[in-house]
């Protein structure tokens, strides 16, 4: 059901957003900021939508699951720890892949990036 084009739109805006703030973590980096604290920032703000969607989604699955399943005769009752798995999934999946082009741009040599612009 669902591949790999599910990471697809995470991971170009995740690069695109790396690449549109390479010259602010260049500068970060020159001050002396280290690597995590350039991975926490670049990931804070993907980590929020993340956030907000499962506010939104969480409680408009468990309603249309509930309406959904009582058409069964035999249903297995919806328990709060599914939906918490599912949002942990959800938020570890993000984080890899964010982190990925966050690591990327933290690692990278700053006199190249600044030099350039």
């Amino acid at each position: 059901m669902f591949g790999p084009k599910v990471l697809y739109p995470l991971f170009g805006l995740a690069a695109f957003s790396a690449e549109q703030r390479n010259k602010e973590v260049a500068v970060r980096k020159v001050l002396g900021a280290t690597v995590s604290g350039l991975v926490g920032l670049l990931s804070k703000d993907f980590l929020k939508l993340v956030g907000l969607a499962l506010i939104i989604a969480v409680p408009l699955s468990w309603w249309a699951m509930q309406k959904w399943l009582q058409g069964f005769a035999y249903r297995v009752p919806l328990s709060w720890w599914m939906f918490a798995l599912a949002g942990v999934l959800a938020i570890g999946i993000a984080l890899v892949t964010v982190s990925f082009q966050a690591i990327r741009a933290a690692v990278s040599n700053p006199v190249k990036t600044l030099r350039s612009e």
